[in-house]
């Protein structure tokens, strides 16, 4: 009886059974919890204290006056308003006309601007990532870097003195024997305008970070695409596309999320009376009516549903995105 047990304990018996490790015996490394990681680690969670200060003070609390989208504020009296009206003013401005016209050139701009503002660095990524010439490609990279830096009052400007009535661009007309174009004074022009400078303006640095994404590539998958007799637009279709895939999704979810708020710098720079019924967006309308008309209730109200419009956008772009990709933000 002592043989046949020593038998069966003896590591060399041949039975799968015992070669296999057992769990419960296995040693597991200690959770630490997060007091001790706090101990160890507490420079580096130190050089987190500043950023979320500033989200706390200056885009959370600042959450707490949407209450007055629902209350009557009054300047000079309560912060969070004086009484509670309800959804008085979410009724006024559904029931109001000009802002359904103020929407409709939100989505408009928006999607205009989403359609050819998010495409173009990509284009302009890749082939500046098929330049061979060092110089030439640093040439490129600065030029269109640059608008990216200049100020929203200049690039305004430029655009002013570029479209006015004496400027280069009706002078050309002149010269070849047409009339000039009021194109800031007219409103079917104010979008062609407004998403041309945008793509001037931000083609240039947006092709930063797909660069950066064109780096992790593996030189080994174009090799083997080489090797297969793949051109270099096959490479760049089944090589380079796919390995930059999971960032540009993850733009375009950041992008999608801003899709309601369309600047609202440039376009107060841009437009004018004559241009409201294609320029006007939410931004601007905002603008005008709680700060110059002082209604700030009812500017609140349209400003918490432009929120909320976003926040959907944001959640079913990254919910499609997780389900057909792969890719997402959480």
């Amino acid at each position: 009886m002592s043989t046949t047990r020593a038998i069966d304990a003896s590591p060399d018996t041949g039975d799968p059974r015992r070669a296999r490790p057992d769990p419960a015996r296995a040693q597991r490394p200690p959770r630490r919890t997060w007091r001790q990681a706090l101990r160890r680690d507490w420079q580096l969670y130190s050089l987190a204290i500043l950023p979320l200060l500033f989200f706390v003070i200056f885009r959370y609390l600042p959450m707490i006056g949407n209450v007055i989208a629902f209350r009557k504020f009054q300047p000079g009296g309560s912060v969070l308003g004086e009484e509670w009206v309800g959804l008085r003013y979410v009724k006024m401005f559904l029931n109001d006309p000009s802002f359904w016209q103020v929407f409709t050139n939100t989505v408009v701009i928006g999607a205009l601007t989403l359609l050819f503002c998010f495409p173009t660095p990509i284009v302009l990524a890749l082939l500046i990532n098929e330049l061979r010439g060092r110089k030439i490609k640093r040439f490129v990279q600065s030029v269109s870097y640059l608008p990216h830096f200049l100020s929203m009052v200049i690039v305004a400007g430029l655009v002013m003195e570029m479209l006015s009535v004496d400027g280069p661009v009706n002078q050309l007309l002149r010269a070849a024997g047409n009339e000039p174009v009021a194109f800031l004074q007219e409103a079917g022009w104010f979008r062609t305008i407004y998403v041309s400078s945008e793509m001037w303006q931000t083609v240039g640095w947006g092709t930063i970070i797909y660069l950066a994404a064109l780096t992790t590539i593996d030189e080994q998958l174009y090799e083997a695409a080489r090797i297969d007799g793949a051109s270099r637009w096959r490479q760049i279709w089944h090589v380079t596309l796919p390995g930059i895939r999971p960032t540009a999704m993850t733009l375009l979810i950041l992008n999608i999320g801003t899709f309601m708020a369309v600047g609202f710098e440039k376009i107060l720079l841009l437009y004018n009376p004559l241009t409201y019924p294609t320029a006007d967006v939410i931004s601007t309308y905002l603008y005008r009516m709680g700060i110059v008309s002082n209604s700030f209730s009812y500017a609140a109200a349209i400003g918490l549903f432009e929120a909320v419009i976003g926040l959907a956008l944001v959640m079913s772009a990254n919910l499609i995105s997780r389900r057909t990709v792969g890719t997402s933000l959480w």
